[in-house]
C-alpha cells in the first residue's frame, strides 16, 4: 500500500463531542471528591447539561460507548493516551457499564443523580452494572447500560506459539485477547429484559466467546444505538490493533475477527458501520482493516462500507478482489503473499477517492450501476473466444477507473471495444466522469485518441461516426492521419463526404498534414485537401496554391482558386486566373467576387468579358456592374460606349437601345462615375428618357 494511504489521517472527535466528554469527566471527578451538598456539584451538572443541549441541536440522542481505556461516541474511539478521557473511560468501565445514553430533554437533576451513582465505591458496594435489573436506577432522559457477563474466560490462543518465547505473542497478543474479551462482553450485554432471558439460560461464567456465538448475539440483539456504539467501537480498536501489530503477534485475533465478520448478517454489518458517523471514519476503519485483518474480512467490510457510504463498487471489481482474496488464502506458496499484498493495495487505492461525500456525479453513479448489472452481448468475444474468456471491456474500464490504474489490460479492453462495436458505451462511461477523475481516465483517453485506435475505428465498417464525433475534439495532430488516409482511399462517397464535413470544422491545425497530401496524383484527393484548407481557413506559412490553380482538371482549379481567394496575398492573382479561365464556373465565381471591389489591374479582363457578344448576357451584366466599382479609365470608356447611342437625325445625343447590358451600364455610371463630365451628360440624358427602367437605372424617381 502506498505511503500516502498508510499515513491516512486519524479520525478524531469533533470539538463539540470532545468538550462534552471533558466536561463530563470533570463533573464525575467533582462528584467523587465532594460530598452531595457541596456547592460545586450543581454548576458541574449544569455545565454538562449545557454541553448536551448543544449536541441535541441536530440529534435526538447521544450514546456513549465504554471500553476499558476508551470511549466511543458517534463511532469514533477516543485517544487512549488522552489522560482526562482515559480516566473517564476507566471510571465507567469499573462500574461494569457498556454504555450511557442521553435523550433530548435531560436536565441537571438527572445528570447529578447519575453522576452520584457512577462514583459509588466498587469495592464496598459493587459495580452498578452488576446490580439486579429491578434495582438499576432509572431516569426519564438518561440510562445506564450494564455489561452483565463479567466472568468470561481469557481467550485461549492457538497452541502454536506466535513468537519465539512461546507465550502467545507478548504484549500485542495480550492486548488482542483483552479486546476480544471486551467485544464478547459487549455483544452478550443488552437491556434488562434481554439480560434476564440470557441469565436464565446460562451461567455467566459459561458464556461462549467463539466468533459464531458472538456474531449470533450481535445479530439477534434489538437495534439500540448505545449497544451498536460499543460494538463498532471495539471493531475500530481491533482493526487499529491489527494494523499496528505484526501478523504473528495477532494471528489468533485476526482469525477470530475474520470468522466474526463472516458470520454476521450483511444487514447487521451495515447497521454497525452506520454508527461510524461519516465517510472519513468509515474510510479509516476500512483502511485499518485492509492493513491487518484477514482478506475475506476486508472484503465484507468494504462491501458494507460501500453500501452505507453510498459508493458504487462494480460487480466486476468485487469479483476481481474476491479472486485475489481466494489466491491469498488458498493459492500456492508463491502466489499467497503476492495476492494478499495486491488486494490490500487495491482496496487502499480505491478508498483514496472516498474523502468527499460522493465524488461521482449522479448520472455517473446511475451509469455505473447499469453497466455493472448488464451482461456482455453474446457473440462479441474476439477470435472465436467465448464471452467468459475475456473480461468485458466495460468491466475492465470501470475497475480501472475505480482503482485509478491503467495498463496493458485496459489497452486490450479498449481495442476489443473498438473491434466489438461497443466503443460508444465506453465513451458514455468516460463522459460522465467528474473532472478530477484522475490518471486512469487520462490514460484511457490517450489510448482512445491514439493513432492505433483511430486507425482501427475507421477500418471497421460501417464507421462508428457517433464515437468518432466524441473523440475528434481531443485528438492529437498525429491521430488525424488515419482520417485523412481514409478520406483519400475510401471508395465510398458517403464516407468521404462525412469525413470531409467533420475535418472541415475541427479546431486543431492540421494544415501541414493536408498540404503533404496535395501531391497525390488523384484529382479528387487534391480537390478534397483544398476543400479542407479553404473551409478551415488554415495554411502553413508561405504556402501557395498557385500550382493547383493551373491544374488540368477544372474541379481542382476551381477549388484552388476558391482557397486562394481566402488568402489576401493571393486574392488578385486568383481573380486574374479565374477571369481568363475557359471554365465558365470560374469566370462566374470571379465576377461575383468583384461586385463590390474590383482591383484596377483586373479592369481589362472584365472589360473583355463585358464587351464579348459570345459571353452569356447574365455574365456580361455581372461584368458591367463590376466596372462600376473599378476606377480604371478603360472601365469608364467601356461603360460610355455601351450607353452612348450616337446622334439623332437632328444632331442631338441619344442613348443606345435598351438592353439588360445597357441598363447595367447606366447603373454602373450612376454608382461610380457621376463626377466625370461625359458620364454626367449620359446620366442626364437617361433621366429624361421616357423609359422608366432607364430613369430608374440613372437614379431618377418615378413622377
Amino acid at each position: 500500500m502506498s505511503g500516502a494511504t498508510a499515513r491516512a489521517e486519524r479520525v478524531t472527535l469533533s470539538r463539540e463531542f470532545s468538550a462534552f466528554l471533558v466536561e463530563l469527566s470533570i463533573a464525575l471527578h467533582k462528584h467523587a471528591m465532594y460530598p452531595p451538598e457541596h456547592p460545586s456539584l450543581e454548576p458541574a451538572s449544569a455545565s454538562v447539561t449545557r454541553r448536551l443541549e448543544r449536541l441535541f441541536e441536530d440529534r435526538d440522542m447521544v450514546a456513549l460507548g465504554i471500553a476499558r481505556r476508551q470511549l466511543i461516541i458517534e463511532g469514533v474511539a477516543t485517544d487512549p493516551n488522552q489522560p482526562v478521557l482515559r480516566r473517564l473511560a476507566e471510571a465507567l468501565h469499573r462500574q461494569h457499564l457498556g454504555a450511557v445514553s442521553f435523550v433530548r430533554g435531560v436536565d441537571p437533576g438527572e445528570i447529578s443523580g447519575a453522576l452520584r451513582e457512577l462514583v459509588r465505591d466498587v469495592e464496598r458496594d459493587g459495580p452498578i452494572g452488576l446490580v439486579k435489573p429491578e434495582h438499576l436506577p432509572e431516569w426519564r432522559h438518561l440510562r445506564l447500560h450494564p455489561l452483565t457477563f463479567d466472568r468470561l474466560a481469557l481467550v485461549v490462543t492457538d497452541p502454536t506459539p506466535a513468537s519465539g518465547n512461546g507465550n502467545g505473542g507478548g504484549k500485542a497478543g495480550w492486548r488482542g485477547a483483552e479486546l476480544w474479551i471486551g467485544l464478547a462482553r459487549a455483544a452478550m450485554a443488552g437491556d434488562a429484559a434481554h439480560l434476564d432471558a440470557r441469565s436464565n439460560e446460562a451461567d455467566p461464567g459459561q458464556v461462549p466467546i467463539e466468533p459464531a456465538a458472538v456474531a449470533q448475539a450481535i445479530d439477534e440483539h434489538p437495534r439500540a444505538e448505545a449497544y451498536d456504539q460499543v460494538i463498532v467501537g471495539y471493531l475500530l480498536q481491533i482493526a487499529h490493533e491489527l494494523k499496528d501489530a505484526s501478523v504473528t503477534e495477532t494471528a489468533a485475533l485476526r482469525r477470530r475477527t475474520a470468522r466474526l465478520i463472516a458470520s454476521l448478517n450483511p444487514e447487521t454489518l451495515r447497521r454497525l458501520l452506520e454508527m461510524g458517523g461519516n465517510v472519513a471514519q468509515r474510510r479509516a476503519f476500512v483502511l485499518d482493516a485492509a492493513h491487518g485483518m484477514a482478506v475475506d474480512a476486508v472484503l465484507e467490510i468494504l462491501r458494507a462500507a460501500s453500501d452505507v457510504s453510498g459508493r458504487t463498487i462494480s460487480h466486476g471489481l468485487v469479483r476481481m478482489l474476491s479472486k485475489l482474496a481466494a489466491h491469498a488464502e488458498l493459492g500456492t506458496e508463491k502466489a499467497r503473499p503476492m495476492a494478499d499484498a495486491a488486494l490490500r493495495e487495491q482496496v487502499g487505492r480505491l478508498l483514496s477517492g472516498w474523502q468527499l461525500t460522493d465524488p461521482n456525479p449522479e448520472v455517473y453513479g446511475r451509469l455505473l450501476q447499469r453497466l455493472t448489472t448488464q451482461s456482455p452481448d453474446e457473440g462479441q468475444a474476439p477470435h472465436g473466444l467465448e464471452a467468459s474468456d475475456h473480461p468485458h471491456p466495460l468491466r475492465v474500464a470501470q475497475m480501472s477507473l475505480e482503482i485509478s490504474a491503467a495498463g496493458p489490460l485496459v489497452d486490450r479492453a479498449i481495442d476489443r471495444a473498438v473491434d466489438n462495436g461497443t466503443l460508444s458505451a465506453l465513451l458514455e462511461l468516460l463522459s460522465a466522469l467528474p473532472g478530477n477523475a484522475g490518471e486512469a481516465r487520462d490514460a484511457m483517453f490517450a489510448r482512445l485518441t491514439s493513432v492505433r485506435t483511430i486507425t482501427k475505428l475507421v477500418a471497421r465498417q460501417p464507421i462508428d461516426f457517433d464515437s468518432l464525433d466524441q473523440l475528434l475534439p481531443q485528438l492529437p495532430v498525429e491521430s488525424f492521419n488515419p482520417l485523412l488516409d481514409t478520406l483519400a482511399t475510401s471508395e465510398n462517397r458517403t464516407i468521404r463526404r462525412k469525413l470531409l464535413d467533420r475535418l472541415s470544422v475541427i479546431k486543431v491545425d492540421i494544415s501541414s498534414l493536408i498540404t503533404s497530401r496535395l501531391y497525390d496524383d488523384r484529382w479528387f484527393v487534391q480537390r478534397n485537401m483544398l476543400v479542407l484548407l479553404e473551409r478551415s481557413g488554415q495554411a502553413p506559412p508561405g504556402f501557395s496554391a498557385a500550382t493547383w490553380a493551373e491544374h488540368l482538371d477544372p474541379r481542382v482549379r476551381h477549388q484552388a482558386i476558391r482557397f486562394q481567394l481566402t488568402l489576401p496575398h493571393e486574392r488578385t492573382s486568383a481573380l486574374r486566373a479565374a477571369l481568363q479561365d475557359d471554365d465558365a464556373r470560374l469566370v462566374h465565381m470571379a465576377l461575383v467576387t468583384i461586385q463590390h471591389t474590383c482591383p484596377t489591374e483586373l479592369s481589362r479582363f472584365v472589360v473583355r468579358i463585358a464587351e464579348d457578344p459570345e459571353v452569356s448576357e447574365a455574365r456580361r451584366v455581372l461584368a458591367v456592374h463590376a466596372l462600376g466599382r473599378c476606377r480604371a479609365r478603360d472601365s469608364l470608356e467601356a461603360l460610355l460606349k455601351m450607353v452612348d447611342g450616337g446622334k439623332t437625325m437632328l444632331g442631338r445625343p441619344k442613348l443606345s437601345p435598351r438592353t439588360p447590358v445597357m441598363l447595367a451600364a447606366v447603373g454602373a455610371l450612376a454608382s461610380g462615375w457621376t463626377a466625370d463630365p461625359r458620364a454626367s451628360s449620359m446620366l442626364a440624358l437617361a433621366l429624361k428618357s421616357s423609359d422608366p427602367d432607364i430613369r430608374k437605372a440613372a437614379g431618377a424617381t418615378r413622377p
